[in-house]
This record gives C-alpha cells, sequence and structure tokens, in this order.
C-alpha cells in the first residue's frame, strides 16, 4: 500500500513535469528568453561633391546675354560694394584715335555723377540699338580681352573711358550686313545688368549677327587710353 501511494506520486510529479515542457513548446520557448539582433555594419560612406553653375539674367532691352553685362575683372564682394551703379553714371561717345582704313575709334565715356567715389573694372557691353525701343541691332561688341584691365578709382564727376572701334558697314555687302541707322548704343557698365543708352546715329549698324562691327577694350582713367 505505502510503495503504491509513492508510486502515484511521482507518476503525478512526472506528469507535471512533460505538461510544464508542452507548454514550453507551445508557446516557442522560454518566456523570459529575449532574442538579440546584431545589425549589419554599415558600408563606408561615398561623398560627392556638386558644383552649381550660375548664370546672369538676360536683360529685358532687347540686348542679347552677350551684351546683357559687361565683364567684371575682379569678382570679389569688396569690388562689388564700391563698384559704380549704372543709376549714377552717364555714358557718353567722347572723340577717339580716328582709327584705321574701314574704322573709327572712339571713346565710350562713363562719369560718375554720383556724390560718392565709386571703382569700375573691367569691359563694358555695348551694341547698337534701335526701333525707338532699345532693340538690339546686330551683334554686340566683342570685347578686347588682351586689354589692360585697371581698377578705375571715380570720385564725383571723374570719367573713365572704353576704346570702342566701330568698322564701317560699307565693308560688308548690303547682302551680308543688312545696313540699318541705330538710334544709338545700349551700354553696360561692368558687372552691371542695368544699361545706360547713348544716343547717337552717326554710324550705321549691320541687322546681321554675321556682320560684326563692334569691339571695345576695358576701362581705363581718362586721358590714359592708348587707342
Amino acid at each position: 500500500m505505502q510503495r503504491s501511494s509513492r508510486s502515484k506520486f511521482l507518476l503525478a510529479v512526472t506528469g507535471l513535469v512533460a505538461v510544464g515542457a508542452l507548454a514550453g513548446c507551445a508557446s516557442g520557448g522560454d518566456p523570459s528568453a529575449t532574442e538579440t539582433v546584431t545589425a549589419p555594419a554599415p558600408s563606408p560612406s561615398t561623398s560627392s561633391s556638386s558644383s552649381a553653375s550660375s548664370s546672369s539674367a538676360t536683360p529685358s532691352s532687347g540686348a542679347s546675354a552677350s551684351a546683357g553685362t559687361g565683364s567684371d575683372g575682379s569678382g570679389s564682394d569688396s569690388a562689388a560694394s564700391s563698384r559704380c551703379a549704372a543709376s549714377s553714371l552717364a555714358a557718353s561717345i567722347e572723340p577717339g584715335s580716328g582709327g584705321a582704313a574701314g574704322s573709327v575709334i572712339v571713346h565710350l565715356a562713363l562719369r560718375n555723377t554720383g556724390s560718392t567715389t565709386c571703382t569700375l573694372q573691367g569691359w563694358p557691353g555695348v551694341s547698337f540699338v534701335g526701333g525707338g525701343n532699345g532693340t538690339q541691332i546686330g551683334a554686340a561688341a566683342t570685347q578686347e580681352k588682351s586689354s589692360p584691365h585697371p581698377t578705375v578709382t571715380l570720385a564725383a564727376g571723374q570719367t573713365a573711358v572704353a576704346p570702342l572701334k566701330i568698322v564701317q558697314a560699307g565693308n560688308y555687302s548690303k547682302a551680308d550686313c543688312s545696313p540699318k541707322t541705330p538710334d544709338g548704343f545700349r551700354v553696360y557698365p561692368p558687372g552691371s545688368k542695368q544699361s545706360l543708352f547713348v544716343k547717337n546715329a552717326d554710324y550705321q549698324a549691320c541687322a546681321s549677327a554675321d556682320a560684326s562691327l563692334l569691339s571695345v577694350q576695358a576701362l581705363v582713367p581718362e586721358g590714359q587710353a592708348t587707342s
């Protein structure tokens, strides 16, 4: 009788252990266990550089992009802060060296009409305009980059000049030139998107952009132009 009770007790304990094992299997294992996930090592970073392109807006005055602004030789912020604004300049065409056969060289003059000192450096943008509305006629002036381009400091009332070569339209056939009488010149000071108008009908323009009539040197102080 005593052995029978002990056997029953052992069977009961064994049954409880078996039930616990089955419950553990049904729940996916030990409920207190924590799964550790190792993140993959980061791949080496790839650095890339991008260059931003800048572009100048085309003026609304009818001038082409090539005549839209003059060329500034400095490009520094300090130079830009003291640069003569178009609103403080007056442009005119003055006698030059006379030029050679088939062309004439005049001086494009920019005078400081403001009350403070300012600077100019580089090549003005120049083109013939007409039609009574500032429409560009033909090709804009080529800029002679080989010419000296010093920084010109202008006190109030002082003037800088740029030699401007004008080829006679008669050097081209009418078919190649399509001659027109302009109202004058559109002038962009170096680094400026604003233009000045010089009224002048003394020269013939060519409507064809293939007939290049104008070329301009950099600005220099008045009295120092070599041509």
